[in-house]
């Protein structure tokens, strides 16, 4: 039977890896930008210009034309079509839209512009969402807490549970603003209010899978007394695996789908919910379990000798 649980110690030093390499890179960046990572106009304040041609436009083209006209900075990426387009600036008012669209149409000559949308956000509305996600994550963890400490108040040390899955979620968090970092800093990748949602989003995917497994150790412990706990929890895993990835390949098959044939403008936020995606069916089966196991037997790192114990199962040949 393949042991889960004993190499633990190699789990923890991948992820540490991981999680290090990307403080580092919002280290880096806070000290150069001022910010973990580049951040768009949700948070800077700013305003979104959609506009729509009748012949198809190019991102790079409509930018060089915004830029000409003295908007540097700005974001263009498509919506829907090749003919409607998105423009993320620095913050302009009515009058500017209107002698933007007039200089725009010049550059385009016979390629008529028209003006869907104009909104103009507040810098303080990027804030207050943060805010808001922060406040979330964390209720949501002491939330998570206080109901595994009581569906497995049965068991010893309920207290265990509740926390090694609240670290196991964390641990996803970590390793999603970890990819999102290094995507910020070398491909300019910038944060807006869909990469708090896909945090959120990770972090529901990251505790259902968890809860599964520690449930099936719960249930084992009365069966198998005669066992270790790193025994019947890696039992536990192998009973549980199954389900664990065909529910989560399920969700990863239609997100990686999304990623190819979707539009480029939820492109960053699909590729972020993904690896945290990725990065909570991992955890479940090689941080949270591990984690649990390591804390019960006094030894996070599995560098103990034990001694082998007998199955209390009967054996096939009986």
């Amino acid at each position: 039977m393949f042991q889960f649980v004993e190499k633990r110690r190699w789990y923890f030093l991948l992820s540490a890896i991981i999680i290090l390499a990307g403080l580092i890179i919002m280290g880096y960046s806070m000290v150069t930008t001022g910010s973990p990572f580049k951040v768009g106009i949700d948070f800077t304040g700013g305003s979104i210009w959609v506009v729509q041609f009748t012949e198809p436009v190019e991102p790079q083209t409509l930018l060089a034309a915004v830029e000409a006209t003295g908007y540097p900075g700005a974001e263009v990426t498509n919506v829907g079509n090749a003919q409607t387009l998105q423009v993320k600036m620095n913050q302009i008012g009515q009058s500017q839209v209107v002698q933007l669209q007039n200089d725009i149409q010049a550059a385009f000559p016979g390629n008529t512009v028209t003006t869907l949308q104009f909104n103009s956000i507040q810098p303080s509305i990027g804030s207050e969402v943060t805010r808001a996600a922060f406040l979330a994550m964390v209720a949501a963890s002491l939330v998570i807490l206080g109901f595994m400490v009581i569906a497995f108040r049965k068991v010893p040390n309920p207290g265990r549970f509740g926390a090694s899955a609240v670290i196991a979620m964390l641990h996803d968090v970590l390793i999603t603003l970890a990819f999102f970092a290094f995507m910020s800093l070398f491909f300019g990748w910038r944060a807006d209010a869909l990469i708090l949602t896909a945090l959120l989003t990770v972090m529901s995917f990251s505790m259902q899978d968890t809860i599964v497994m520690f449930d099936r150790i719960r249930e084992n412990q009365p069966k198998y007394r005669g066992e270790s706990f790193s025994a019947i929890a890696n039992r536990s895993v192998l009973e549980t695996i199954h389900r664990s990835l065909a529910t989560q390949l399920n969700a990863l098959f239609v997100l990686f789908a999304i990623l190819l044939f979707g539009g480029v403008t939820m492109r960053e936020f699909i590729a972020t919910m993904l690896v945290g995606l990725v990065s909570g069916t991992y955890s479940s089966l090689f941080i949270a379990v591990p984690l649990l196991v390591g804390w019960s037997e006094r030894d996070l790192l599995g560098t103990k000798t034990k001694k082998p114990v007998e199955s209390t199962q009967p054996s096939l040949a009986s």
